[in-house]
């Protein structure tokens, strides 16, 4: 299985590059709808990564993605810039999942 990345900028798709990753820059939502129903009809693909501010401009696509399909495992990453989530992301996560607070 492979990995790829669907990215909104080259820094971030050549910094991957480097790992291995193979990927593509898209801008327009046409385009990373049309890229995200091709990938996720490939077998091959396992893992594809996604900006945030690309998962963003499709974030309904990306979710229903998320629960109807087992592969490819999709995961939003940050770009170049760094994460667009707030600071507190991952402990309102838990709280709001299991309403523990942490």
């Amino acid at each position: 299985m492979k990995v790829f990345l669907l990215s909104d900028n080259t820094d971030t798709l050549t910094g991957l590059r480097f790992a291995g990753v193979e990927g593509e820059v898209v801008h327009e939502r046409d385009e990373v709808l049309r890229e995200l129903r091709r990938l996720s009809s490939d077998p091959e693909i396992g893992i594809l990564l996604i900006t945030e501010l690309l998962a963003e401009k499709v974030k309904e696509e990306v979710d229903n993605l998320k629960l109807s399909r087992s592969l490819p495992v999709i995961v939003e990453i940050p770009d170049r810039h760094g994460s667009r989530r707030p600071a507190d992301f991952l402990t309102r996560y838990i709280r709001e999942s299991v309403g523990l607070k942490i």
